[in-house]
């Protein structure tokens, strides 16, 4: 399964830079652009998808072009929370981060891009048919937009300095960061052929994937080692964030992130898929330690 894993995320990255590297645009915006998406990380969201066409037994060729689109937004995202504006952070998976290399107005330009070609990525994808193109990108749309990720990020910024309730916690990591994760599942379930009630109980999976997935973040922040996770750590208490310990204690926090990974592997099992992949990365995110 691990061989396999780093199979797809092999042609993820292999094919990222395939995407960039052709465009006409002025090199300083492929550049900036490809040094974000070419730093590293775990590349979940692409690899879920493609977890998600295994578990129907799909080719995960088909989810390519979609799977990197997703990483396109989601490398946007990280840009933009990096700002001076935003996080203000220097380093992003132990690089300095875009805008301390390509100065900060290349940099919201560098996301602006990546998020704006994600969706022209998928509408040039000659594998999908003319319908699922339109149903995924209307999707995306909303998973990244003002009803999923920057809601949850306009959330997550109103909430600093403020003592939140747990339900608001979790409303803005439901759409700051579960709506994309939810998005890659629904996407792989969609590519893949499911029906209304596998569609339904992989989003109901997400669901809890996504907040566990928060959660364990936020126990990183407290617990994490900085040359593992690649960024500062304290850095929610540095800007008063309200997070799942400072609401429910560590101890607290590791239980509810038991609980909804307990949940998820429930949902997953009632699928009836054959979701070894997608068993093994709920363990991987369950005790991932960056």
């Amino acid at each position: 399964m691990q061989s396999l894993l780093r199979q797809y995320k092999a042609q993820i990255e292999q094919q990222l830079p395939a995407y960039i590297e052709p465009l006409q645009a002025p090199e300083t915006i492929k550049e900036a652009m490809l040094y974000s998406l070419q730093a590293g990380g775990k590349r979940i969201r692409p690899l879920l998808l493609l977890a998600t066409l295994h578990a129907f037994r799909k080719p995960v060729d088909i989810g390519i072009s979609v799977a990197c689109a997703l990483e396109m937004i989601h490398t946007y995202s990280l840009i933009h929370d990096d700002l001076p504006s935003m996080d203000n952070d220097d380093l992003r998976r132990g690089k300095p981060t875009n805008h301390k290399v390509f100065g900060e107005a290349n940099a919201i330009l560098a996301g602006d891009a990546l998020l704006t070609y994600a969706f022209q990525v998928i509408a040039d994808d000659k594998n999908t048919s003319p319908d699922v193109k339109v149903r995924l990108i209307s999707e995306l749309a909303k998973a990244a937009g003002p009803e999923g990720m920057v809601g949850g990020q306009v959330a997550d910024l109103e909430g600093e300095g403020k003592t939140i309730s747990l339900q608001q916690l979790e409303y803005i990591h439901r759409h700051k960061t579960g709506k994309l994760l939810q998005y890659s599942i629904r996407a792989g379930a969609i590519l893949g052929g499911a029906t209304e009630q596998q569609l339904t109980l992989l989003t109901a999976f997400a669901d809890h994937l996504g907040l566990a997935f928060q959660i364990r973040d936020d126990i990183l922040d407290i617990e994490g080692e900085e040359q593992k996770i690649g960024k500062k750590v304290g850095s929610d208490v540095e800007n008063d964030k309200s997070t799942y310990p400072a609401l429910l204690t560590l101890d607290g926090a590791k239980r509810k992130l038991r609980d909804h990974m307990t949940e998820a592997r429930t949902l997953l099992e009632q699928t009836e898929l054959d979701a070894s992949m997608l068993h093994y990365i709920c363990d991987l995110i369950e005790t991932r330690d960056h």
